[in-house]
């Protein structure tokens, strides 16, 4: 295998490859790959979303790291049907990532709610025909993350120009890298499949509805910084199997706990003016990580970074887990209501019975 093509696989995947490899000479190669491939990462991040900031406000730094994070992405994952109805498809999505949470953001909070859940949903029925392939965590991490920073006047006419830019710079490389792929399958054909007895439909709705009730609960508990608990709750809807539910609330608390106690112990010895500089050596240590624990504690250090020059120190500490808890509680109390909702009307089909 080139280095090239090792620097394209997932950590997990570089992992297993190391443990199989055959000779110290293969090892050493895929052991660089694994250290080279996130400080590419981080530093393509910077080289873009720093000085496209200066370009388009750094209101709109949330939006570059979005769609910085689906760039990566459509490089490897399509949409499951033709590359006509695919690219059509992801232009939609970027305008509902543009328009949807700006308009709920001006709307009362109910009505707001019911305008993410509507986008959501369309956005993850276009995207997530695959969910296994990660789509679902994807769009619903640049959904949240817009709309808390929703943007009006010159910043939103911005925020278009940075948009439609992404859009041609991402459907190109949706098109060159997919165009071969499910030729014989359509949208509308994805469209027809769409039933609540369906294991994958029902998930998205899930998803959609239960990280719309989260949004709405941190608004109207007004919680300060209530994006997290956003990032918390559509992290735990967005597995594609029910049993991870249980398994990810522990594990979001503990790596959130963690988090906290590293950034915490840092502090005492680095003065924070140095640890909001640590968010890059966060983003390249989280290319390392294969557990859902280990990367949440890594983000929750890195996202403290920054909220601590915000909220100071201990505001930040007490934010980062009392919002966590928040999302991880309600998210997990909506995912059994939803399913005992569910499951007085309809059977779900179990990904198993529908791939046999």
């Amino acid at each position: 295998m080139k280095f090239y093509d090792m620097l394209q696989l997932d950590p997990a995947v570089l992992k297993k490859n190391i443990a199989a490899a055959d000779t110290s000479k293969e090892r050493r190669k895929l052991w660089l790959a694994m250290l080279v491939r996130p400080m590419l990462i981080v530093g393509l991040a910077v080289a873009l979303i720093a000085p496209l900031s200066n370009v388009f406000g750094s209101e709109n730094s949330p939006a570059l790291v979005a769609l910085f994070c689906i760039l990566l992405a459509v490089r490897f994952v399509d949409f499951g049907y033709c590359i006509r109805d695919s690219i059509i498809n992801l232009g939609i999505v970027f305008a509902l990532l543009l328009f949807a949470p700006v308009g709920a953001s001006l709307l009362p909070p109910v009505l707001g709610a019911l305008v993410n859940f509507a986008a959501m949903m369309v956005i993850f029925v276009m995207t997530t025909v695959q969910p296994e392939m990660g789509n679902g965590g994807l769009y619903s991490f640049a959904y949240v993350f817009l709309t808390g920073s929703p943007v009006t006047g010159t910043l939103l006419w911005n925020r278009a120009i940075l948009m439609a830019l992404s859009f041609l710079v991402c459907g190109t490389i949706f098109y060159c890298k997919h165009r071969h792929k499910n030729k014989g399958i359509s949208f509308l054909q994805i469209l027809q499949e769409f039933r609540l007895s369906d294991f994958r439909s029902r998930w998205q709705m899930r998803l959609a509805l239960g990280t719309a009730v989260v949004l709405l609960g941190g608004q109207l508990l007004h919680l300060e910084h209530w994006l997290w608990a956003g990032f918390a709750g559509a992290a735990l809807l967005s597995p594609y199997t029910s049993g991870n539910v249980g398994e990810r609330f522990s594990q979001r608390i503990i790596g959130t706990v963690a988090g906290c106690v590293i950034f915490f112990l840092a502090a005492l010895v680095i003065p924070l003016s140095v640890l909001t500089l640590l968010g890059p050596v966060c983003g390249i240590v989280l290319g390392f990580c294969v557990d859902y624990r280990y990367k949440t504690t890594v983000n929750c250090c890195s996202a403290l970074t920054m909220a601590a020059g915000i909220y100071g120190l201990g505001g930040a500490l007490f934010l980062r887990v009392c919002n966590n808890l928040f999302g991880v509680a309600l998210a997990a109390g909506f995912v059994l209501l939803y399913e005992w909702a569910m499951d007085r009307r309809t059977i779900p089909e179990s990904p198993e019975a529908q791939r046999s």
